[in-house]
């Protein structure tokens, strides 16, 4: 258990009585900001390359992706069970039946105990959003919406193609069936400060949320934005590491204790970052915030009303 605040492993073992382990599935979704829905070309920072493990392949079906997954971590933790991670691009976007077809395929695998969806939050229809609060009364059900911030200039300025308002929509609605919930962030976007972030952070805190997700902004290759700051158009913020843990300290203090704060950082692949490049795999990151934390004592949620 995390020291100074609640972890994505507490807020699991309040609905497991065992050891889960996620495992990645690609099951070849695309993205409203991609295909014309909302827009072209995608979010400017986005390239999906650098979230995809080696098994994880939309070549492959959902079954054998996960039997693939189950092998590579079932090799150290024979006892594992897992939940399948509907992860690249928008997993609820398209066919309804279809999109059904495909979660009940994962929830058939062995040892798969529950389902996690990424999804954006201008993509959860009510229709289907029913539909999966009838399957979480058989099977765990958990959603996660990329919100990225609360600013909507911000989101605008990287053709993010919704709006907080459509984030706070879907969280209430999700909150309203019974089905678990958490939000994705990104830290250090254009234009936003320290002071932004702690901004969406308190207004996230006023939402029925169980999880957040957070990570440094990273420029990648291939990406519009990084093009941009290479042409010299904009600066993106480049943490140093005790810069970024200054900033999780604060978060961690702003954050309402009852939400599960899952990750801090992420790590692209080395041949595709760009920045910042710290040398750190997540773990060692999180062993250093850690040491911070405990230094400090800091707790979670203690400036929430500040």
């Amino acid at each position: 258990m995390a020291q100074g605040y609640r972890d994505f492993a507490q807020f699991l073992a309040e609905h497991f009585d065992c050891k889960m382990q996620k495992i990645a599935v690609n099951a070849g979704f695309t993205c409203p900001n991609r295909d014309g829905s909302k827009g072209r070309g995608g979010c400017t920072y986005c390239n999906n390359q650098t979230f995809n493990p080696a098994y994880c392949s939309p070549s492959q079906s959902i079954t054998e992706q996960l039997e693939e997954g189950k092998r590579f971590f079932g090799k150290k933790y024979p006892d594992m069970r897992y939940l399948a991670y509907f992860q690249a691009y928008t997993n609820t976007h398209g066919d309804i039946d279809r999109i059904m077809e495909m979660y009940r395929e994962a929830l058939a695998v062995d040892k798969v105990d529950g389902i996690i969806i990424g999804t954006r939050p201008d993509c959860m229809p009510q229709e289907l959003l029913d539909k999966l609060a009838e399957l979480h009364k058989s099977h765990w059900v958990m959603i996660e919406y990329g919100a990225e911030t609360s600013h909507n200039s911000t989101l605008d300025f990287i053709n993010r193609c919704h709006s907080w308002e459509d984030t706070v929509d879907a969280v209430l609605r999700t909150h309203g069936v019974g089905i678990p919930c958490g939000l994705h962030f990104i830290l250090g976007l254009p234009g936003e400060n320290d002071e932004m972030i702690i901004d969406t952070i308190k207004k996230t805190s006023q939402l029925p949320l169980d999880t957040i997700k957070l990570h440094q902004l990273q420029l990648v290759r291939g990406t519009r934005m990084a093009k941009d700051v290479e042409d010299g158009f904009y600066d993106v913020t480049h943490f140093t590491v005790d810069e970024y843990i200054a900033l999780c300290c604060k978060i961690i203090q702003h954050t309402a204790p009852t939400i599960a704060i899952e990750r801090f950082v992420s790590q692209s692949p080395d041949n595709l970052l760009i920045s910042p490049r710290w040398g750190l795999k997540n773990y060692e990151f999180t062993n250093l915030l850690n040491n911070t934390i405990k230094k400090t004592e800091i707790k979670q949620g203690e400036l929430l009303n500040s």
